[in-house]
């Protein structure tokens, strides 16, 4: 079945769109604090597509990441208690309650770290204020962890350029669907093992 190759094609469409830095920024933004998306869905097209501007989308990404960062960690910090039952309800409760267990024992390296993990990278902003996380740390933290994820994304689909789009295309859907029977088998193993 070719879905993940209907997509990959029509987020390259999307990428080649004039407001698309636009929607980037607003997706990056609010994928900090709510969304369930992440930003790496447009950048990477976006890079690919325009590879002489995959700096300044990894620019982009980081700087309204860490912003809607922001707005997660006021939440975490003032509304708490009102957001819980939602992580809660979006299946995130045992993720969150693992987020906090890290920052007891990480503390600022839990959020580093936060860009390369599966767990949303929200949970991670709304704990950092849940737990009372410094705001100098937790800016620091978001900015360079962040950074490095989306930098990485956007060098390295500038430096496969149209080749890269090639091989993504021709391997996109086998990647996709071997990417969620990995999910998959994690979350299987993670909650059998409770």
């Amino acid at each position: 079945m070719r879905l993940f190759s209907a997509l990959y094609d029509r987020m390259l469409q999307w990428s080649q769109h004039r407001h698309a830095p636009f929607y980037l920024a607003c997706l990056s933004f609010v994928e900090a604090s709510f969304f369930p998306l992440p930003p790496d869905l447009m950048l990477a097209p976006m890079a690919i597509s325009r590879p002489q501007k995959a700096w300044w989308y990894a620019t982009l990404t980081t700087l309204c990441s860490v912003l809607g960062g922001i707005v997660g960690y006021l939440l975490g910090m003032f509304f708490i208690s009102l957001i819980e039952p939602y992580f809660i309800q979006m299946g995130y409760q045992v993720a969150y309650y693992k987020v906090q267990h890290w920052f007891l024992v990480w503390g600022f390296w839990a959020l580093f770290f936060a860009g390369f993990t599966p767990i949303p990278y929200k949970v991670f902003t709304i704990t950092s204020g849940a737990v009372g996380m410094p705001v100098v740390p937790f800016l620091l933290a978001s900015l360079v962890g962040r950074a490095s994820r989306f930098y990485l994304v956007s060098g390295l689909m500038r430096a496969g350029g149209s080749r890269m789009n090639n091989q993504l295309r021709k391997y996109i859907d086998w990647l996709g669907w071997m990417f969620l029977v990995g999910i998959s088998v994690l979350l299987l193993v993670y909650f059998c093992r409770k």
